[in-house]
């Protein structure tokens, strides 16, 4: 199903309290900027097309908050992901499709809403091999797929779909509540492995890797990399300085490569994380700006690095990955190909939405961004929140009524008539999913 909104992606974070956790207040609790702090490069004007030989990796990382160093954040805590940020395409608004892994990660790699994808409606949700993945698509292309994760839920089936090689960091443990693992320095490890292999050489290739470090518990790594103090918030910095070590380690790998000359590098995150704003520590279960803000950095070569400040969603990155690959667009996928403003193209304003159906653990929230502007729907939309984004960017202050309000409700009104939405074909009593249930004439 088409749509002209564009709508965004989030990975969730493997955790059945995030959204309640008990880290302590942080003393730095910035808000995601709208606007990066450092003037953009000029666009460029060429219309280009991506090389004809591209290869595309994927690099996500959980929990990742858009406050970095390139946005004004006053610590250097990426400085590898800074230095890529400065020869990239920067989409300095860039929003997840969710709040948590499971249902920005199925979006993505779904190319759709996670709430109009068949799906068993718990929290460590899974996706039946009815839903089309776009790495599918590729492997039909003859496109080698690999994919090199770290968590325990990635060895389900769901997100193997499509991929001809798929591994997982070996003895990690899994635990519903958390993450007591430290995988990056193994999960890159394993990456050189996987595309050290003949098919890479010899042919186009896609790889993801998703990196889970700066997910809780934010685990000290002193001496390797020095504590910035003892708040929740300081010890998550030094989490994603550890993970920027490693990525940083793997762009140098490609970089040696006989195709990394050739190879397209895509970064962003499947959601933020919660340090205290609106109550509220870790992630999931809500749709505020500091959990669904994400950076998203796209490096082709042949594209001159620039900034793309209106607002764009990681469901289109499904359609920009096929379009990378010089694949045709896919019907089903909801988002469009960035590839054009990546070479040049004028950038549109679009809406975004944002999509975190209820679950086993969470009751739905649904959310449309429009310029400065941002509604949240909260349940079988039973309320709904605007909020000025340029005025009010902590989201703070509601607006329940007025002309912006009527419009904002009016415009969510309308996007709502073309969604169809499909109940979980297991999760149901015990789920917190009574609209569906409704609309599907259960009880």
């Amino acid at each position: 199903m088409h749509r002209s909104l564009a709508l965004l992606l989030i990975v969730v974070g493997c955790s059945r309290s995030e959204g309640a956790g008990t880290s302590p207040s942080a003393t730095l609790t910035a808000t995601p900027p709208a606007v990066p702090a450092t003037a953009p490069a000029p666009a460029p004007t060429s219309a280009a097309r991506p090389p004809s030989n591209l290869d595309v990796v994927l690099i996500t990382i959980d929990s990742l908050r858009a406050d970095m160093p390139w946005t004004g954040y006053p610590r250097p805590i990426a400085p590898r992901l800074a230095e890529l940020e400065k020869r990239s395409v920067d989409f300095t608004n860039a929003y997840a499709i969710s709040s948590y892994t499971s249902m920005s990660l199925g979006g993505l790699l779904g190319g759709m809403l996670p709430g109009e994808m068949k799906r068993d409606g718990y929290f460590f949700g899974t996706y039946p091999k009815d839903d089309l993945m776009f790495p599918e698509i590729l492997q039909g292309a003859h496109v080698h797929t690999l994919g090199a994760q770290a968590h325990g839920y990635f060895k389900d089936p769901t997100f193997q779909q499509g991929f001809d090689t798929w591994e997982v960091v070996p003895e990690i443990t899994f635990k519903n509540t958390t993450d007591e693992n430290i995988t990056s320095p193994r999960q890159e490890a394993l990456a050189e492995k996987l595309l050290s292999v003949k098919a890479c050489d010899d042919g186009r290739f896609f790889a993801w890797f998703h990196f889970m470090d700066p997910h809780e518990q934010y685990k000290s790594h002193e001496p390797e990399i020095p504590a910035w103090g003892k708040t929740g918030r300081d010890r998550y910095d030094a989490e994603v300085t550890f993970t920027d070590k490693y990525v940083g380690k793997l762009l140098d790998f490609i970089a040696s490569r006989s195709w990394g000359a050739h190879t397209a590098i895509v970064v962003s995150a499947d959601h933020g994380e919660a340090f205290g704003e609106h109550g509220q520590y870790l992630h999931g279960f809500e749709l505020w700006q500091n959990l669904v803000r994400v950076p998203l950095l796209v490096f082709v070569p042949g594209a001159p690095p620039h900034h793309v400040d209106v607002a764009r969603g990681a469901l289109d990155l499904a359609p920009t990955i096929l379009d990378l690959f010089g694949l045709p667009p896919e019907p089903s996928f909801e988002g469009k190909s960035l590839v054009p403003e990546i070479f040049g193209a004028k950038s549109e304003p679009r809406d975004v939405v944002l999509d975190l159906p209820s679950t086993s653990d969470s009751d739905r929230r649904r959310a449309i961004v429009h310029d400065h502007w941002k509604l949240i729907a909260f349940g079988d939309d039973v309320m709904f929140q605007v909020f000025d984004l340029d005025a009010d960017p902590t989201e703070e202050h509601a607006i329940t009524k007025g002309d912006d309000y009527t419009s904002m409700v009016q415009r969510y009104r309308a996007f709502e008539k073309m969604v169809k939405d499909v109940p979980p074909y297991l999760c149901k009593e015990d789920c917190l999913n009574r609209a569906y249930l409704k609309k599907d004439g259960g009880s």
